[in-house]
């Protein structure tokens, strides 16, 4: 979705985790078992105010970043937070096929239940974000236009 939401809005797209796994020249499977998951969000949480200082983009940081204790508050005013909701089946079937060995927290037999382990305690975090927005269904395009239409109509009332 990030890529489709920043090609409407014409800005560049930051993928958190892939940045991350560059710079260490390791996958984030490899960088949570081999420095830990607690050295792994710190480092995500410095990436992300770093994304911020560059010019604007749209930044996809996962889902673990957001239930971190005061990530959401450090970027609040900075930042349009939005909460893509999905179902966790929604999203154990999309990592069927994108493969969610690549996501530490998931590797290991069922994928379903963690996800909505995960998701039953992350949610209150998400839903701090300034907008909410279904994207479990229908076509990509179309939630891209919708989240672009939001982002432009809260860029316009912070502009005001």
């Amino acid at each position: 979705m990030g890529p489709l939401l920043a090609a409407r809005l014409g800005l560049p797209f930051h993928d958190v985790d892939a940045i991350l796994a560059g710079r260490a020249g390791k996958p984030v499977g490899r960088i949570f078992g081999e420095d830990g998951e607690a050295r792994f969000r710190a480092l995500e949480r410095a990436l992300v105010l770093e994304l911020l200082e560059a010019p604007p983009a749209v930044l996809a940081p996962g889902g673990g970043w957001a239930a971190q204790p005061g990530a959401l508050e450090e970027v609040r005013e900075r930042a349009l937070l939005i909460y893509l909701c999905v179902a966790p089946e929604t999203a154990a079937a999309r990592l069927e096929t994108t493969g969610a060995a690549e996501r530490p927290l998931l590797a290991g037999a069922a994928p379903l239940e963690r996800l909505r382990n995960l998701l039953a305690a992350r949610e209150g975090y998400y839903r701090r974000a300034h907008l909410t927005v279904a994207a479990d269904g229908g076509d990509p395009d179309l939630v891209a236009s919708r989240l672009a239409r939001a982002a432009r109509i809260a860029e316009s009332q912070v502009a005001d």
